[in-house]
């Protein structure tokens, strides 16, 4: 099965506690995405806030890999709240990068001036191009690179 390479879409605040966990999360409605994801797909994530009620951001703020082949909800079965999880490896040298950089050159926002509308869906799939572009802004700054 081919490696595929995610998008979630989640403020800063719950992006940090999921990778203290250890575990992708989607926001409510995305569960069926959570599903279709497979082991060792990439995920990283953007936040458009620092929290619920925060302030703007515009980040991307963690990056990794679905670390197993198994979906799993949380909370009590009886509850309206059961957000769906993966176990997720994430990346911990990663630096969150704003979007600002990367606007011109990721297929997913290139030339389309509403880009942050498709954002809506919580979770979408995106290219491989666009991972490693990421991943290669998020990448911490090493002495061998001055």
């Amino acid at each position: 099965m081919a490696i595929r390479f995610w998008l979630g879409v989640v403020h800063r605040e719950h992006v940090l506690r999921g990778v203290d966990l250890g575990i992708a999360r989607a926001n409510r409605g995305a569960g069926d995405v959570i599903a279709q994801m497979g082991e060792a797909d990439g995920i990283v994530y953007y936040s458009p806030k620092t929290a619920i009620e925060g302030d703007p951001l515009k980040e991307f703020t963690a990056i990794g890999r679905i670390a197993d082949a198994y979906a799993y909800q949380v909370g009590d079965p009886g509850s309206s709240w059961r957000p769906w999880r993966r176990r997720a490896d994430y990346d911990l040298d990663a630096w969150p990068t704003s979007i600002r950089p990367l606007l011109s050159v990721l297929q997913l926002t290139q030339g389309n001036p509403n880009w942050g509308f498709q954002l809506r869906r919580g979770v979408l799939e995106i290219s491989r191009h666009d991972f490693e572009m990421i991943r290669q802004q998020m990448r911490r700054p090493s002495a061998d690179d001055r």
